[in-house]
């Protein structure tokens, strides 16, 4: 799947999707000019709320590739056209334009703007939907098939032998009861995996039409909450409470682990373009360890964390769920705090 550090840093990828140009307008409108195709240095500028120089920067630095995706310079008759046919009142000899596509382009480039995130995010939900339509995978079957098959031997054959070794042995009892343990929890793995793969090649008819973030985007604080409940479910939890509301004192849901820890969980359905910041992991730190003096913790967000919020989560043992983990999990992945 494309992630975003790939789209900044690779013309291949981003000449990929610049047909995609339908995305500026989801996140502001583009204003163009009268020949209802191109736009200027300065109207780019004011798209990305940048400075003209920034723009211009950028331009000089990959030239050839927003060329080739539209950007040209006019000048002598050509420019005399467009200033007759769009009443620009200027003296200048040369004027640069941007298609949408250049302009989509920009997006792509531009680090240090807001809007330019945002485009860059809804660009990334619709090649997640384009690229994960419903297929046929005979491999994954097969796999799952193999699963199915070895788990049903582990738990009818394997551990009822080493049930009655243990009733009839006296000096290996203890090698044996671990043997035993341990061949319970590979059945459990197997039994997890092969439920996985069955959703994941099963119908999706609940997979979001906008992509799994865009659905997430246009859900309602409690919406989140229940969704990451679901996943919580999904991965075996159990006691899956969800809290929300003013008095939750930092602790959006509670659940118990598939093992039997006790794991809380904060939930921010933030705008993608945002960011966790250090105060708020330090919050709910505090919450998780003092008020409900949990075993594991989870910070669930659908934006990205800052470098001082990732560290201070790490150092108080909480799983920060950035935006793209959160994407992963929802399609399936496991996260390593619940296994």
């Amino acid at each position: 799947m494309i992630n975003e550090t790939a789209l900044l840093e690779s013309p291949t990828l981003r000449s990929s999707v610049l047909d995609r140009t339908d995305v500026l307008d989801r996140v502001k409108t583009l204003t163009l000019l009268p020949d209802g195709m191109h736009v200027t240095t300065a109207m780019v500028a004011t798209y990305f709320n940048v400075t003209v120089e920034t723009i211009r920067a950028l331009v000089h630095d990959h030239r050839a590739e927003l060329e080739a995706s539209g950007y040209r310079v006019l000048t002598g008759t050509e420019l005399s056209y467009l200033k007759q046919l769009s009443g620009i009142q200027s003296r200048t000899r040369s004027l640069a334009l941007f298609s949408r596509r250049a302009v989509l382009n920009i997006a792509m480039l531009l680090r240090d703007s807001e809007v330019a995130r945002q485009v860059r995010v809804y660009l990334l939900d619709m090649e997640y939907l384009a690229r994960t339509q419903p297929v046929e995978n005979p491999a994954q079957a097969d796999a799952a098939s193999l699963d199915d098959r070895i788990t049903h031997i582990l738990g009818k054959t394997v551990v009822p032998m080493f049930s009655a070794l243990i009733e009839t042995s006296g000096e290996h009892r203890r090698e044996l009861i671990a043997l035993r343990a341990g061949v319970q929890r590979i059945e459990k793995r197997l039994h997890q995996h092969n439920a996985r793969l069955q959703r994941l090649e099963g119908p999706r008819e609940d997979r979001p039409l906008a992509g799994v973030m865009a659905a997430m985007d246009a859900m309602n604080g409690r919406e989140f909450e229940e969704r990451v409940a679901e996943l919580l479910r999904r991965d075996g939890c159990t006691d899956v409470v969800v809290r929300g509301g003013g008095r939750d004192r930092g602790i959006d849901i509670t659940a118990l682990t598939a093992d039997g820890r006790r794991i809380v969980v904060q939930c921010k359905r933030f705008a993608p373009h945002l960011s966790i910041t250090s105060p708020d992991v330090q919050k709910f730190a505090g919450a998780a360890n003092v008020l409900s003096e949990s075993e594991a913790a989870l910070f669930v967000a659908t934006c990205p964390f800052t470098r001082d919020a990732q560290n201070i989560a790490a150092e108080s043992g909480i799983t920060a769920v950035h935006r793209g983990l959160l994407e992963e999990w929802s399609a399936g992945a496991a996260l390593t705090v619940l296994e």
